[in-house]
């Protein structure tokens, strides 16, 4: 050991001796050392069996960006453009120069704190009358700076504009253990023939052997929170009588995602901009020659009281492969084989991943799962699906519900599902669902008479409330906090 950790040793014991207790983050601040120095000290320390309890903990503390530190000192951009709005006004040219006067333009105008006159030969920019404005941003930057709390929503506004961010601070709080002693002594190892000679052995502390000892045990994982509420969600289904489909295959033709939905060929949701595409192989060919002319048909013509689309159905379209835009895909897959195995009533579900060509923001990833379930029986109805779906989310813990009318593709009559909300104190969309069409269902081969209800909502939505996380990135992604997968509790759903 080093002389001078054997000295940081020696000190942290005798500074333990008269506390009860000592925090690693506070003794390196107080003997101005890196805090990693008196975390390899503790080590140390703790080869010793019985000389000390370590327990790790983790906290955080919110720290000023370098714009942060720069609005604390020179006030806020909106703060800034306000005062240098003259009281005879100033036109927006002469005013708003760069991208800062472009925010705090922006901002000022929200918080009307100025506003556009266009009552003169020119446009300009005045100050609203009556009002006094204070700074709030640079004050709240005052208080993180200073280590003291202000209020989640200023927090949370300052997080977003990148002007605070989160420090994870981890230590150590050491206290007295059962052997502390302020002296250490390093216990021998070995019985040498000096000891036996010169009787020393007999004053000799030896490190205790353990014949027994199976090593440290690793860490157990723990599961994340989409996986926990995936989990309550499964067994609701498993409850209900569902049979679970297989969902491995991400990529899939456009013939199964959307022309057997009977979703036409010119829809917008088939541009390259909502739907990713797959470049190699491009294309696919395993669909049914039979089942494709039907769809052609349906498509192009009508048929079972439906006059189509009345268009050129293309198999080169149908052909293209892309990454899955809902787990509908699978279920007509399912509804397609139970039709030539001999229909009988089935239930099937599915949770599993679908990919968007989505705008990514704080409730939008371009990958995400879908919760859906699918009954198909004879003569089922939409009253049967609400029926369902009362049962459904009741067994969630969700009894408020409300059903609006909506437009699907594939379905119809099709339903938006609400719940109350009572933590946001508003009616919340929480699913879709609808019957499946007869220009789906017949040119699989179901038997006339046979309706197929069905349902679908998302899975990051409900953990999102259900763990208080307001945004999805906060959740998923390469930016989340680990420690929030190892301390949020086992899901249960009592919304």
């Amino acid at each position: 050991m080093a002389e001078k950790e054997a000295d940081l040793v020696t000190d942290l014991l005798q500074h333990l001796s008269i506390s009860d207790r000592v925090n690693s983050v506070e003794y390196a601040a107080e003997k101005n050392v890196d805090h990693q120095k008196i975390v390899g000290v503790i080590k140390s320390i703790q080869t010793h069996v019985g000389v000390v309890d370590a327990k790790q903990q983790s906290s955080s503390t919110w720290n000023l960006t370098t714009e942060g530190k720069s609005l604390e000192e020179n006030g806020s951009y909106e703060f800034v453009i306000y005062q240098r709005v003259p009281e005879e006004g100033i036109a927006q040219s002469e005013l708003v120069k760069d991208k800062k006067d472009k925010i705090g333009f922006s901002k000022a105008m929200s918080n009307k704190w100025i506003k556009m006159d266009k009552s003169g030969e020119k446009p300009k920019i005045v100050r609203m009358d009556g009002i006094n404005p204070v700074d709030k941003v640079k004050e709240c930057l005052k208080l993180v700076k200073n280590g003291e709390s202000i209020p989640d929503k200023d927090r949370s506004d300052l997080k977003k504009r990148k002007l605070i961010e989160e420090i994870i601070v981890k230590s150590y709080e050491i206290s007295k253990g059962e052997n502390f002693t302020t002296k250490l002594q390093k216990a021998a190892t070995d019985l040498t023939a000096q000891m036996i000679q010169d009787g020393s052995w007999k004053n000799t502390d030896f490190k205790d052997y353990n014949y027994l000892a199976m090593g440290i045990k690793p860490q157990a994982g723990h599961l994340h929170p989409l996986l926990k509420v995936r989990s309550v969600y499964r067994q609701i289904f498993l409850e209900m009588g569902f049979t679970e489909m297989p969902t491995n295959n991400y990529v899939e033709s456009s013939f199964w995602n959307f022309d057997a939905l009977f979703q036409p060929q010119q829809h917008p949701a088939r541009d390259a901009h909502d739907t990713f595409f797959i470049a190699d192989p491009a294309e696919c060919n395993t669909f049914p020659a039979d089942y494709a002319e039907r769809v052609k048909k349906v498509h192009s013509e009508g048929g079972y009281g439906s006059q189509g689309y009345r268009y050129d159905w293309k198999y080169s379209e149908a052909k293209k492969n892309l990454l899955r835009t809902h787990t509908t895909a699978v279920s007509s897959r399912m509804l397609y084989k139970a039709a030539q195995e001999g229909f009988k009533p089935c239930k099937f579900f599915s949770i599993d991943r679908v990919f968007r060509n989505e705008t990514l923001d704080a409730t939008h990833l371009a990958e995400f799962h879908q919760v859906e379930g699918v009954v198909a029986d004879y003569s089922v109805t939409l009253g049967d699906l609400m029926g369902v779906l009362q049962a459904f989310f009741h067994k969630l813990g969700i009894r408020k519900l409300r059903f609006k009318p909506a437009y699907n593709p594939y379905t119809e009559p099709s339903m938006e599902v609400f719940s109350y909300h009572e933590g946001l104190k508003k009616w919340v969309e929480i699913g879709n669902s609808g019957v499946f069409r007869p220009e789906m269902l017949r040119p699989m081969g179901l038997p006339e008479g046979v309706n197929v209800i069905a349902w679908g909502l998302s899975l990051e939505r409900p953990t999102m409330i259900k763990y208080g996380i307001d945004n999805i990135r906060d959740l998923v992604g390469h930016k989340i906090n680990l420690q929030m997968v190892h301390d949020n509790p086992v899901c249960r759903m009592d919304f």
